[in-house]
């Protein structure tokens, strides 16, 4: 099992989560984050002055797949987030050794 944790544009979620949901992956947790990568923020101005933007909103999204549908959820992301300018995101993966479902008890698979 992996755990895929996405940083993407929040106006992309939507897209995002169709895509998935068109694939048959079902379950994520959504988190409204900020941060920022390489574009290190933005100027913007109001009422005249100009103040610094240091962290971006984004939308952090976390799944759990199975090893043979890392792949394929990651294309999903990838197609669906990119708008092909800067600060599309990031994909993470990490290995996930356990999961139980709270109220049933199943585990790994089982649970997802």
């Amino acid at each position: 099992m992996k755990k895929i944790e996405a940083i993407i544009k929040p106006f992309k979620l939507e897209d995002v989560k169709d895509a998935l949901s068109e694939a048959g992956i079902t379950g994520m947790t959504v988190s409204d984050v900020k941060g920022y990568g390489r574009q290190q923020g933005h100027s913007e101005l109001y009422r005249g002055a100009e103040y610094v933007v240091d962290f971006l909103p984004k939308i952090k999204l976390e799944l759990i797949v199975a090893e043979d549908e890392v792949d394929n959820t990651i294309s999903i992301i990838t197609e669906s987030a990119k708008t092909g300018k800067i600060g599309d995101g990031k994909i993470f993966v990490s290995t996930i050794e356990k999961v139980v479902r709270i109220r049933t008890g199943e585990e790994d698979e089982d649970a997802i």
